[in-house]
Formats: C-alpha cells, structure tokens, sequence
C-alpha cells in the first residue's frame, strides 16, 4: 500500500450508551455522538451490541443505520440472534469479536483457528447478506492464517496488550507487543487481509500505529469518550485525526 494513502478512523460510541444507560432516558444519545464524531473527522462508526445489552441497544443500532451517513461497523458475537439482527440492519460491516458476559470489555481476540467451522457459516451468512466481515484477533500467525483460510476480508489486530504495557510503563513488554503487532499487520496484508487495529489506544499510541503502512483502519472509543469529558467529542476526535495523520506522514 502506497505510504501516501490516508488511514481511517471509525469512532465507537459504545460508552456514549453507557453513560445513558447509567440513569435511564435517552440523554446522552449515542446518535447524536456518531453525527457529531462524523463532522469532526470519523471516516465511520462502531458500535458493538452485546448480548446483555449493557450500553448500546437494538434501536440504537437501527438508529445509527438509519440516520448517520458514513459506513455503520457493528461489532458482535458470533451468535444466532446477533446475526439475525445484522442482517436486518445490515451495516457496512461487521466486526465478530469474543464476549464473555463476566468481562467489563473485549480482553482479548477471537479464537479464529479453534473455531473454523463455526465462523465460516456465520461469515457466509454476513457475506450473503452484503455485509463485510472483519474478525477481531490477537497479533498471532496461527489466527492470521486461520481467519485467511476463512476467505475473511479483513481483521482487526487486538492491540489491548500494546497499550496496557505504556500504561503500566513496562518498555520491554511495550517493544515485544509492537514487535507482534508489526509482523502481524505485514503477515495478514501479505496474505491479502485488510488490516485494521483497535482496543485501549489513546492519540500516542494511534500515532504510532498509524504509521504503519499496512494498517487502514483504527477503532478508537473509550479514549475518545473521556477525552470528550474534558475538550468536547469534536475537539477529542479533531485531535485523534490530526495525531494519525501525523503517524501516517512517517509511514
């Protein structure tokens, strides 16, 4: 991919949801962040619909797909009733991600190889559907290889282990994972995977990862919804943009 060629931005507004739900009623509305977060620079929307339905809802996610005009990710586990509803709603794409009802979040990538035979009829149902499947992996050969031989279009590297390393100012755990993520990102687009990335990153660690050429798209939420408590959701996103835009000059 030419170094030149800009990366995109999709903004999840998941804790948009959270905040809303933490009192009932319908203030803050997640779809009024999705437009807001669009005006400032979201190349598109996440929003991941868990089964417990802990922040964002049914009629959210219709909302979004109703109202917002740039591409619509819905993230979701690979499960019968969370099918069932993309295809209704039918988004732009669809993330499939692991959920454990225990976890406060994602902790980790999907098990891709240990579940071949399970995703590829989910992924063939999605796909019939005209919708695009990208599966959510840890930076490991054996899932890259897994989610290619699942004809998958894209993946998106869990970059979670990456990020808590910074925060916990551990550089050699730090320099390990990026090492991972690295060689992960030129595996998966060597083998003809669109490559994107996710998970805990805040605008240095966006930068860094933007400068990697083979990476075309990043999903940033929980950063950006606390940013948003201090400078505005509009002002948070400007600067995320700005930051990956800055990454991508070094690519």
């Amino acid at each position: 991919m030419p170094a030149s060629a800009p990366i995109r931005l999709g903004v999840n507004i998941d804790h948009v949801a959270t905040l809303r739900n933490a009192r009932g009623g319908q203030h803050p509305d997640p779809v009024k962040a999705a437009a807001i977060a669009i005006a400032a620079g979201a190349d598109g929307i996440t929003a991941h619909l868990r089964e417990d339905r802990r922040h964002i809802r049914d009629e959210d996610m219709a909302r979004l797909k109703a109202e917002i005009d740039k591409p619509l990710n819905f993230e979701m586990a690979a499960t019968p009733e969370m099918v069932e509803i993309a295809l209704r709603t039918k988004p732009h794409a669809a993330c499939l991600v692991p959920e454990r009802r225990a976890e406060v979040t994602t902790e980790g990538g999907l098990d891709v190889a240990a579940q071949h035979d399970a995703l590829s009829s989910v992924i063939a149902r999605l796909a019939g559907g005209g919708i695009r499947v990208s599966l959510f992996i840890d930076a490991e050969p054996r899932q890259i290889d897994a989610a290619a031989r699942l004809r998958a279009p894209a993946i998106e590297i869990h970059t979670g282990a990456w990020c808590n390393a910074l925060a916990d100012g551990d550089s050699a755990r730090f320099a390990a994972e990026w090492d991972r993520i690295r060689a992960a990102a030129a595996i998966a687009s060597g083998a003809g995977l669109e490559v994107h990335a996710g998970h805990g990153l805040n605008y240095q660690t966006a930068e860094a990862i933007a400068a990697l050429a083979d990476v075309v798209e990043l999903n940033i939420g929980h950063f950006l919804i606390g940013e948003a408590t201090f400078v505005g959701l509009a002002e948070a996103v400007r600067k995320m943009r700005a930051a990956m835009d800055q990454g991508r000059l070094k690519a």
